[in-house]
């Protein structure tokens, strides 16, 4: 038998974790391992998209309905699940489980557990969200290992726990078949009718929050509209920001040149017909739109941040914004890249770099020899 690993994420949608960890799960199924997704989600919620997405790809998913919050009892009920159950390994992807189950020593938790840590948001101090990161830079350093996706993820640690033993790197990594695959699913309508009245299509992907920058780039497309007849964006995501960048588009004339169409399960098959993807975060781990994007062909734009500048090749494989550029620059950049003549040489660096560096095979392989280092099996 295989090792058996519970993997545990309160999922605010599909996006860069979600896709890591179905990808993660397909991977360690076929190497023989015992993976199950268990899903938390507040009461009420019938069915989350990486529930939906796991079901779809025949991955084992478990939904599992909490109150929000510090919900120490109902993880313990998870905890005690996880024993009776005989998992050897947990695996959380995101601060929720991170504080409600690795904060416990492993005296009272009895199963080692494993932390990836996919990005913090660097929320507003003494909000809510800024509380839940402080608390889960403290939960982490109970747990046995502890994985960041990239080396640039390590200044986000104090200094002295970021060299400890227990951190490691193993960046994300890509089944690029699938994506191919995925890229010829049939999209929406309002998708192929926006693509078919607007050209070249500039692309977004991700959670509607502010840390993802998309209100800069909202403001910066009137300066594309200037350049190009009738370009469009398409902004892929739900969140919290969502009314306010609707509303930001109405204001400034934007309503038929931006298309949201919230959360699609197909992002691959607007990646395959778009002309640029912009990621204008101002925090990032290493997002997997991104690495499908090289992997596609599709030319990358991005904010100089997380593992972003060393996965593009400081350049060599795609287009980096300068350091905390504005919504002018960011503009007149989106203009250059969609002007530059030497754009392939750049698609084909990228895409042979996913294909050698970030496999879902190599993914897959660090972590189950993390696994069993853990558990001390011989590999």
């Amino acid at each position: 038998m295989g090792i058996k690993v519970l993997h545990l994420i309160d999922s605010g949608g599909l996006y860069g974790a979600e896709k890591m960890l179905l990808s993660l799960v397909q991977e360690q199924l076929k190497q023989g391992l015992e993976p199950m997704i268990l899903s938390a989600g507040e009461p009420g919620v019938v069915d989350k998209p990486i529930e939906v997405e796991a079901e779809r790809l025949g991955l084992p998913v478990m939904a599992w309905r909490m109150k929000p919050g510090l919900n120490i009892a109902e993880s313990s009920k998870i905890l005690h699940w996880a024993l009776s159950s005989g998992y050897d390994i947990l695996h959380s992807h995101g601060f929720k489980f991170n504080v409600l189950l690795g904060g416990r020593p492993l005296v009272i938790r009895r199963i080692p557990m494993i932390a990836t840590l996919h990005g913090y948001v660097h929320a507003k101090k003494f909000s809510k969200m800024w509380l839940y990161e402080m608390l889960d830079r403290v939960a982490i350093t109970f747990v046995q290992r502890v994985v960041l996706v990239g080396e640039a993820m390590k200044k986000e640690l104090p200094p002295k726990f970021a060299q400890n033993k227990k951190v490691r790197v193993i960046p994300n990594g890509l089944d690029v078949e699938t994506i191919n695959a995925e890229a010829n699913r049939p999209l929406g309508q309002d998708i192929l009718d926006f693509v078919a009245r607007h050209s070249p299509i500039v692309l977004g992907v991700g959670r509607l929050s502010q840390e993802k920058g998309f209100d800069r780039l909202i403001d910066a497309f009137p300066i594309v509209c200037k350049e190009f007849d009738n370009p469009g964006l398409i902004l892929v995501g739900e969140g919290k920001q969502k009314g306010a960048l609707v509303q930001r588009k109405g204001e400034l004339g934007l309503q038929s040149r931006v298309l949201m169409p919230g959360y699609c399960s197909n992002v691959p098959g607007i990646q395959k017909i778009a002309d640029l993807l912009v990621v204008p975060s101002h925090t990032e781990g290493l997002p997997i739109t991104l690495l499908e994007s090289m992997a596609m062909g599709l030319p990358v734009l991005a904010s100089p941040v997380g593992e972003m500048p060393s996965v593009l090749g400081k350049g060599e494989g795609g287009y980096l914004l300068p350091p905390d550029c504005d919504h002018d620059q960011l503009g007149s950049c989106i203009v250059n890249c969609l002007h530059d003549t030497a754009r392939q040489s750049k698609v084909s660096w990228s895409s042979k770099k996913v294909s050698e560096s970030y496999s879902v095979q190599a993914m897959e392989l660090s972590y189950r020899e993390l696994y069993q280092s853990m558990l001390g099996v011989q590999a």
